[in-house]
């Protein structure tokens, strides 16, 4: 059975591109690559990185400080109020610019750019302006150019199949800005907080995610962790606060997911109206739209009439137009969406020969070894020319299948 390489990002007491940093160290990547980044980025006479092992609550964590010019940036700064600070700007033409020519991969490259496109488009939006005129304090640029960076080439390092995260603390309180004091989070955070999975309530006191740590989820995440996995490496990345009561970090797991697993979206309509000679029309229609499985049955609806649900499951990218093919297709006013987990059994394909016509099976890897099913539309189309029972054909391609997987096994084995 396959198994996928998970990373698993725990944000309960906040997310900052520091706090991601220090995680990834941790997690078995060292700091020598981070510590050179500056170089990399052309940044090495400006910008050095430092990294240190530091307390939060009683817990050993890892924090990096990327000091511009000997000074650490206040944490958020440039999200709040950046583009009011005194002294040179830098906008996000420049960084991007800046990025495109760094030694970095083109996986890393283009993920920075989304990012900070993300950035600019959240600040665009708070302040009624186009992206592209956004631009930051210097400081405080260059320091979220290496927090961005260096966390997106982090993850790459890892080598992992497939980013996902727990739900994102929001925090509690104000955070003050440079015309007054904001509520948490502050507008720019949560215009980049849509589409992530939040966590209300908690001891986390003040700001608990910045801009450029929920940045950094939108772009990495992939959704929710699996239903079931094995950790087997987890690193701690500190906050710059180290208040009492709960610690100040993001925590980072790296585990295997125990069963080949896949995202899957699950669309559902409900229906009182459609004829169920329409049925079959809607089923094909799911089916072509993309729908990899689809059920249905009766339900008792209001006031006290028959109805079909009807359920299809889809990849995530293709929900939108399963949906669109249940108001093509059936009776139904609206759809019902949820993300969940498939799990499924590694398999191949054979092929049998039955009186000389070609019958495809599945071999499925089952726990207790080999499952044989012979592909449907195979069978039922040799049983109407042999003028044979489809059960007994299925029987008899199942038979030579396992026979011919036998075989194949002692010729490998000899």
């Amino acid at each position: 059975m396959a198994v996928e390489r998970v990373a698993v990002i725990d944000p309960a007491a906040g997310a900052s591109g520091d706090m991601f940093l220090g995680a990834l160290v941790e997690c078995g990547l060292g700091a020598e690559w981070l510590t050179d980044l500056p170089r990399r980025l052309a940044l090495d006479d400006q910008v050095r990185i430092v990294v240190e092992s530091v307390d939060r609550a009683g817990i050993r964590a890892t924090k990096v400080r990327v000091l511009v010019d000997g000074a650490e940036e206040v944490p958020s700064a440039h999200s709040h109020d950046g583009h009011h600070h005194h002294g040179p700007h830098r906008h996000v033409r420049e960084i991007l610019e800046r990025i495109a020519a760094a030694e970095i991969t083109p996986t890393t490259r283009d993920a920075a750019c989304r990012t900070f496109e993300l950035l600019a488009e959240a600040e665009g939006r708070v302040h009624g302006k186009p992206a592209r005129s956004v631009s930051l304090h210097e400081v405080g640029a260059w320091d979220a150019v290496v927090d961005i960076v260096g966390t997106l080439e982090g993850f790459e390092r890892l080598g992992v199949d497939r980013i996902t995260t727990r739900p994102v603390s929001l925090g509690s309180g104000w955070v003050e800005a440079a015309h007054g004091s904001l509520a948490v989070p502050a507008p720019a955070t949560s215009i980049l907080l849509e589409g992530l999975e939040v966590l209300t309530g908690g001891p986390v006191e003040g700001e608990a995610i910045t801009p450029t740590g929920a940045a950094l989820l939108r772009v990495l995440s992939e959704g929710p962790p699996p239903e079931g996995w094995r950790p087997i490496a987890q690193g701690w990345g500190a906050g710059s606060r180290n208040p009492r009561g709960y610690a100040n970090a993001l925590r980072l797991w790296i585990g295997e997911a125990v069963a080949e697993a896949a995202r899957v979206e699950v669309v559902v309509a409900d229906m009182d109206d459609l004829p169920l000679e329409y049925l079959e029309p809607l089923r094909e229609g799911l089916t072509v739209a993309g729908a990899v499985d689809v059920q249905a049955w009766a339900v008792q609806m209001k006031k006290g009439r028959t109805g079909l649900r009807v359920e299809a499951l889809c990849a995530p990218d293709r929900a939108e137009a399963v949906s669109e093919a249940f108001f093509r297709h059936g009776t139904t006013a609206g759809v019902r969406r949820q993300s969940m987990e498939r799990r499924v059994l590694a398999r191949r394909e054979m092929v049998v020969l039955l009186d000389g016509a070609p019958i495809r099976v599945k071999v499925l890897d089952g726990p207790d070894g080999p499952r044989f099913k012979p592909e449907y539309d195979d069978v039922t189309a040799h049983a109407r020319r042999s003028q044979v029972p489809a059960l007994a054909v299925a029987q008899q391609a199942h038979d030579l299948a396992r026979t011919a997987f036998r075989q194949g096994l002692t010729e490998e084995q000899q």
